[in-house]
């Protein structure tokens, strides 16, 4: 089944109303917070129910992922030691600057899937600094376990000294270079997160201009925001038509020994059919 990153929805790892309720959330990716929603008192508390959270794991109907703390915190050696168990399908790093980091944090990973006898489990990026902008290309291409980065642009912008606010130009670049970097690293990329829950019209344009950058989906914060995240990140019924045609068009092509083709005047190639291959799987294994 193709790995969906339309969604990806952060839950507070120390608030157990919300773990349970996560339980009926249908994001692509459920992300249990050990970060900015939970107060340094309150670590090990998260710690803990998020351990218990993943013993249930049959219970939730999406991926789940845990996202750590910061590199740059120190605590992330006491996260794995908790949450790295059966049920947990990965982890978003944030604050990620360079490869260097999630190298070391690869090897902790290593250790524990060893000694406790665990697949491999996905780690996802999180780009939040210029630093980390400069090098998402290297971070996202540095380890086959990196199938998607997500674009963290609250502290990007604190990072560069600029104000958020709802049509900032401070972090246009970072917005647009982050997809480009993870496509030509072959990992698919994940906007950031839209603010303001009550402007649902704001946060569907705000999809849009990311599905036209290149992301594949975005960062949420409440599940009143997944439905409309998914209806601008699911492929159209043009779309999905192109792709069917291409995807016939160009099997039948290969049959007869021949590689590129033409549709409606347009040259078809293998690169246009993988990602009509993609589009299809797609609609098949998930639906709006």
């Amino acid at each position: 089944m193709t790995q969906l990153f339309r969604s990806l929805i952060f839950v507070p790892g120390n608030n157990s109303r919300f773990l349970e309720k996560a339980k009926n959330i249908q994001a692509d990716i459920i992300c249990f917070d050990l970060e900015d929603s939970v107060p340094d008192e309150e670590k090990n508390n998260a710690r803990k129910l998020i351990q218990d959270a993943l013993k249930s794991r049959q219970s939730y109907k999406s991926s789940i992922f845990v996202r750590t703390n910061s590199p740059k915190s120190g605590k992330i050696p006491d996260d794995l030691k908790t949450i790295i168990q059966k049920g947990i399908d990965g982890i978003v790093i944030p604050k990620v600057n360079n490869v260097a980091e999630i190298k070391k944090i690869e090897k902790n990973l290593l250790l524990l899937e060893k000694n406790r006898k665990l697949k491999p489990i996905q780690i996802i990026p999180s780009i939040e600094s210029a630093e980390g902008v400069v090098n998402t290309y290297n971070i996202a291409s540095c380890s086959k376990r990196i199938q998607a980065v997500v674009f963290g642009v609250f502290d990007l912008l604190n990072d560069l000294g600029i104000e958020y606010s709802k049509d900032s130009e401070g972090g246009r670049y970072s917005r647009a270079k982050i997809p480009v970097d993870a496509k030509a690293a072959g990992v698919s990329a994940i906007d950031a997160i839209w603010q303001d829950l009550k402007d649902i019209k704001g946060l569907e344009k705000d999809c849009k201009v990311g599905k036209d950058l290149g992301y594949t989906g975005k960062s949420i914060i409440h599940p009143d925001q997944i439905l409309t995240t998914h209806k601008v990140f699911y492929p159209s019924k043009k779309e999905i038509q192109w792709a069917e045609k291409v995807y016939k068009f160009y099997l039948e092509s290969t049959k007869k020994g021949k590689g590129a083709t033409t549709i409606d005047g347009k040259m078809i190639d293998e690169v246009h059919f993988k990602q009509a291959k993609t589009v299809l799987e797609i609609v098949k294994s998930t639906s709006i």
